[in-house]
């Protein structure tokens, strides 16, 4: 039996490993300093203080722990062109990457819910979205992630691994995983099929219906609202279409992706540059964000 696993990662020449080296360095120094001041802002703003700010500081929580579990490794690998890992390694990182991928399609799902809430029902919002039923969907939000994520890893390591150890990829991830078991896979496929429900068919769902409501309510407002309506919404709406789209392309469609080489380009959009889009892209269409950053640079420029 396997003991351990060899990740490939990205085969190609040293110059474009070194590249690829440095852009994943700059991209995950840039998600961290972003998210974490994101959250520095949301905790510290007195007007970011409502649930939308609070469900985004937890995304970008999310996002610094999927790309510190993804990344490191991935760098380890370009610079050694393959990396070892033992298969307890392998299974924790599989764990915590399904743990938190899985929490942020409940976190979505959740920020859908209140966007709906604001603009569909904005008199009985702040009765609806108290910040005690706020916090109970974030931790229903982790929980059920990470418990769903943990049910398939414990299931993964039941599986025999005796043949080829080599993983074609830059992480452990659950395909990968599946193809290289020498023993019956029947269960962890009935088991992901089943588990898809609870983890995109419903979020999905949710999100969909949230979205089709709120705009048909945009529809019947003033033009001038219209726009401010619609502004609170459109950065949620772009992440979510970014992640599901690559989260879709790599498991639920597998055949559209035709070669290894474009499955690890869409992991990457969901592991590395969507993490590292939620900051920018969250900030640049939003007043309050630049109005509570402006306030904190004055802060420290008139101490300084």
């Amino acid at each position: 039996m396997a003991t351990e696993f060899f990740l490939l990662g990205f085969q190609s020449d040293q110059q474009s490993r070194i590249f690829l080296f440095c852009l994943l360095l700059v991209i995950y120094s840039g998600t961290i300093c972003g998210n974490l001041l994101f959250i520095t802002l949301v905790s510290t703003s007195k007007n970011l203080h409502t649930p939308m700010y609070f469900f985004i500081s937890l995304l970008s929580i999310s996002d610094i722990l999927l790309i510190t579990d993804i990344v490191p490794n991935t760098l380890h690998i370009l610079l050694n062109n393959g990396k070892a890992i033992t298969v307890i390694e392998c299974l924790t990182q599989f764990y915590i990457f399904g743990g938190v991928e899985t929490s942020e399609c409940f976190l979505l799902t959740v920020m859908s819910y209140d966007r709906y809430v604001a603009i569909c029902k904005p008199l009985h919002y702040t009765i609806i979205m108290t910040s005690r039923d706020c916090v109970k969907m974030a931790i229903l939000s982790w929980l059920a992630g990470f418990l769903l994520a943990f049910i398939d890893t414990i299931t993964v390591s039941t599986m025999t691994f005796c043949g080829p150890n080599i993983i074609d990829h830059f992480f452990c991830d659950l395909v990968p995983l599946i193809e290289l078991a020498c023993s019956d896979t029947t269960i962890i496929q009935i088991e992901v099929y089943i588990m898809s429900f609870p983890i995109l068919v419903i979020p999905i769902t949710i999100i969909i219906t949230s979205y089709a409501n709120i705009i048909f309510t945009i529809s019947r407002v003033q033009s001038s609202s219209r726009q401010k309506a619609f502004s609170t919404c459109s950065s949620h709406l772009i992440v979510v279409s970014i992640f599901y789209f690559a989260i879709l392309s790599v498991y639920v469609f597998p055949s559209v992706v035709q070669t290894l080489n474009i499955n690890k380009l869409l992991s990457l959009l969901y592991t590395v540059f969507t993490p590292f889009i939620n900051p920018i892209i969250y900030s640049l269409r939003n007043k309050e964000i630049k109005k509570s950053l402006k306030e904190i640079i004055n802060k420290y420029v008139t101490v300084l």
